[in-house]
């Protein structure tokens, strides 16, 4: 095997290990009504369903990059993706509401697994400037898209095979990404056990936002300005500032602060964070206005968002790399974000009578614009030159994906806020639905 060919391979692997997990936060999305009937879950405990997975997922990152970097990021891969293939197949025999939920965390501590050392492991295979930038177009792909095809594949499993196939689906895919793992990622050994970790900086960060989203998602029950929510939110604030502190005085920081002195990092980071909760809200939004609104099945919700996935995929990677060769990044971030703002605009005057072709299509046509706008930022957010400021070349790249990885935790804090606004059932669903069952 030739080693362009291993490479791409490669890159195919961490693709789809990526593409699953992704996939999994966006197809439950169509799939939530049928799961709330068969379960029997009441409307506060639906949304549990979301939050399960985001809070192992966005807690458990920046612990799993650094464990990576101790016993390897293969190992950590391939641990990750079995632990989300195994967690898909109980959610998708899950026969109540307590098994899926847990089903769901169990997911979210794969997925973070999987994803916390992807980043690291494709830098090492694509170490060209120019390889890399496709490698980039490729995980941006997998990551704007993958919104899109996971609701049109919730959509079509959900009608036609039924919500567990949602889940069980990940098995056969989880099975070939191990086994294809196996024989082309690059084997590393990882810096040992014996290299420590920063335990009391991950016990705070871990604590601090699995606290603040709890607080977040309990709010209807005990209120915004009640003892209990303000003493928790309080209390959350408290632990991640600690964990700041932290970083700033520990030996080996999970996340050094020093990176923030790159104000092309920084902002970059900045502008992901807001444009993967505009990311989010795009799904989410977009999927209740056809369904409550225009009154469209899972089926054709699906149908409906195809185009969106068919169009980010086309530009990442056909022309993004490209555009980002010959105009820089932040040209192409700034085309990208003014495509993303009028999609925004048309979304802000969708009739209720509305129609596909002239008022659903252009904004998934537009929707293009996440094609330019996650490249540019995945390059933009990796170019921390700590090699300048006397680190080696791995240790550089590697408290870059820590910072990729920090932000990445705090994306899921905007993602459960708005999941727990916006995934509501329906009215009529609400007030037939009975208690949750566990």
């Amino acid at each position: 095997m030739s080693a362009p060919r291993s490479r791409r391979l490669a890159l195919g692997v961490l693709a789809t290990g990526a593409l699953m997990t992704i996939l999994d936060g966006s197809i439950v999305t169509v799939a939530m009504p049928a799961i709330q009937r068969d379960l029997r879950f009441s409307p506060a405990g639906l949304s549990w369903v979301v939050n399960a997975y985001l809070i192992a997922f966005g807690s458990l990152l920046l612990l799993a990059g650094r464990l990576g970097d101790l016993i390897g990021r293969r190992t950590m891969f391939l641990g990750g993706t079995a632990l989300f293939t195994a967690a898909s197949v109980l959610a998708g025999v899950a026969a109540n509401s307590a098994t899926l939920v847990a089903a769901r965390f169990l997911q979210g501590v794969g997925s973070a697994a999987a994803t916390a050392v992807s980043l690291g492991i494709l830098v090492t295979l694509f170490p060209d400037a120019a390889g890399r930038a496709r490698a980039f177009a490729v995980f941006a792909f997998t990551g704007a898209a993958g919104a899109a095809i996971g609701q049109v594949a919730g959509g079509l499993l959900t009608d036609a095979l039924g919500w567990h196939w949602i889940f069980l689906i990940n098995l056969p895919i989880g099975l070939a990404t191990i086994a294809l793992a196996v024989r082309t990622l690059p084997a590393d050994r990882g810096l040992g056990l014996a290299a420590g970790a920063d335990v009391a900086g991950a016990l705070l960060v871990t604590a601090g936002l699995v606290l603040g989203i709890y607080t977040v998602v309990t709010i209807e029950r005990y209120g915004a300005t009640s003892a209990h929510t303000l003493g928790l939110g309080a209390l959350a604030a408290a632990l991640v500032a600690g964990f700041v502190v932290r970083q700033a005085t520990a030996r080996r920081p999970l996340m050094p602060l020093r990176l923030l002195r790159s104000r092309g990092v920084a902002v970059a980071n900045v502008v992901q964070i807001l444009t993967v909760a505009a990311t989010f809200a795009f799904q989410v939004l977009v999927t209740l206005y056809l369904q409550q609104v225009l009154g469209y099945d899972a089926t054709r919700t699906g149908l409906a968002l195809l185009p969106a996935a068919v169009v980010i995929g086309a530009v990442s990677l056909g022309v993004s790399a490209r555009l980002n060769a010959r105009f820089g990044e932040r040209a192409v971030l700034i085309a990208g974000l003014v495509l993303l703002a009028a999609m925004f605009a048309l979304l802000a005057r969708v009739p209720v009578d509305g129609r596909y072709l002239p008022d659903v299509l252009p904004v998934m046509l537009l929707a293009g614009g996440f094609g330019l706008v996650l490249p540019a930022l995945t390059a933009l957010g990796m170019s921390a030159d700590r090699v300048a400021l006397g680190d080696d070349r791995a240790t550089a790249l590697t408290s870059g994906f820590h910072a990729a990885f920090a932000v990445g935790a705090g994306l899921v804090v905007v993602a459960v806020v708005l999941a727990y606004a916006l995934l509501r059932p329906r009215t009529a669903e609400r007030a037939e639905a009975p208690a949750l069952v566990g």
